[in-house]
């Protein structure tokens, strides 16, 4: 099984940052960002991490782990802790496993009662489209070693309204009016439109497929929302629980030119802003809808005019000073540059970047990342990390850990995360 061996360390520290204005006067600002790979690289295929902190400050990161992804059927969800005051992070062990089927795409969050969620998909037939999603909660998760104690293992099973057709079609016929589509592409419109109508009138297929990537959000009355997505519709929803599970409620869909993947932030007037991930056509930029009712209803989806999505993951969050973070492949094409961006005015504009990855397109992919801060109000990331070796392409998680500060301190050296 795979190990905890690989780790490399960047520390900055007193960086002197000239105040505007004061030319003399200078103060120091304390930077970190500690980086290490959670295991070896290795041949098998690592991807799809998910990070939380643990309420006795442990760290406790998922990722699903096999040959293949939906066409291997010995994938399975592995994890690693990594206990506060440690320097380096658990052997691995498994998380979940539906044997002879692969298991990908997994997420957790701990919620209000200090419970550990894991959410994924089964994939039934090898196709995204055969997703089942599952879920478990654990109260037995902070032990020195090895994995969680479950005590309850669910299905979350999709059932989008009665009027999931109705509503499917108000929303392409007001994603459409919003784009300026040329003339000649108005054939390949009207086909898609068609395409997904008749899907949204198929009762097996608006309720089977859906599946998660990113965080789920919790609200302040313990409403936890989980973002869904759908690579046979190529659109997403919310699943919503207001009772730890017990029964839920499904959003209607939020529909736009290939938007899947959601995760979500909440701004202070309690709209939820969700930003997706961009599996349609060209100019490739992060997709957003608002919710203002708990996540039940959405907007029109529009694309970001600042961050651009090459078709890969994100994920955003709101700090605890108010600000919102996004972590995301800053490229319209290509996985080989990740960034960590700030903003100040809940997502209309990011003014600060700065970045963790980057290299050339064909020296390495890093992707798939996921975000959380810490109650000591650092930062914890993790990402699939991909790199070419002489012998194949090599795989792992890797994580970082910093500060606020480190992604503002320098608005010309760009150091990622390795220091390159």
């Amino acid at each position: 099984m795979v190990r905890s061996l690989s780790r490399s360390i960047l520390r900055l520290s007193a960086v002197l940052i000239l105040i505007p204005g004061s030319p003399s006067l200078a103060v120091a600002a304390e930077e970190l960002l500690t980086s290490e790979l959670i295991f070896p690289l290795e041949t098998w295929h690592n991807h799809g991490s998910c990070i939380v902190e643990c309420p006795n400050g442990d760290l406790l990161a998922c990722w699903f782990h096999g040959s293949g992804e939906r066409r291997s059927d010995d994938v399975v969800i592995l994890g690693a802790r990594k206990r506060r005051g440690t320097d380096r992070w658990s052997a691995p062990f498994l998380m979940a496993d539906v044997p002879d089927f692969p298991d990908t795409n997994c997420c957790m969050i701990i919620d209000q009662q200090q419970r550990l969620w894991l959410l994924w998909p089964t994939i039934l037939a090898n196709t995204w489209e055969s997703a089942l999603m599952h879920y478990r909660i654990s109260t037995d998760y902070m032990k020195p070693e090895g994995p969680p104690e479950w005590d309850i293992c669910q299905l979350l099973l999709a059932r989008p309204g009665n009027d999931f057709q109705e509503r499917v079609a108000e929303k392409v016929d007001a994603y459409l009016a919003s784009q300026e589509i040329p003339e000649t592409l108005q054939p390949l419109a009207e086909q898609w439109k068609r395409h997904v109508l008749e899907q949204a009138g198929d009762k097996l297929t608006r309720r089977l497929g859906w599946f998660t990537r990113a965080h789920p959000l919790l609200l302040n009355d313990d409403t936890l929302i989980v973002g869904l997505y759908s690579d046979g519709f190529s659109f997403s929803l919310a699943a919503i629980t207001r009772d730890g599970g017990e029964t839920w409620q499904f959003s209607e869909p939020i529909v736009g030119g290939g938007n899947i993947q959601p995760s979500f932030a909440v701004g202070r007037d309690g709209r939820i802003v969700a930003y997706m991930r961009d599996n349609g056509p060209p100019p490739k930029r992060i997709m957003v809808s608002e919710s203002r009712d708990q996540g039940m209803t959405w907007s029109t989806v529009y694309d970001h005019p600042q961050l651009p999505n090459p078709g890969s993951g994100l994920e955003l969050a709101a700090l605890a000073d108010g600000d919102w973070i996004c972590i995301y492949n800053d490229t319209e094409q290509g996985r080989h540059s990740l960034a960590v961006s700030l903003s100040s005015d809940e997502g209309a504009t990011w003014t600060v970047t700065r970045h963790l990855e980057r290299t050339e397109s064909g020296k390495g992919s890093f992707h798939y990342p996921s975000i959380v801060q810490g109650r000591d109000g650092t930062l914890h990331a993790t990402w699939s990390y991909f790199v070419p070796t002489t012998d194949g392409e090599r795989k792992s998680i890797k994580y970082v850990h910093f500060t606020k500060d480190w992604i503002t301190a320098s608005d010309s050296d760009r150091h990622g995360a390795d220091g390159s």
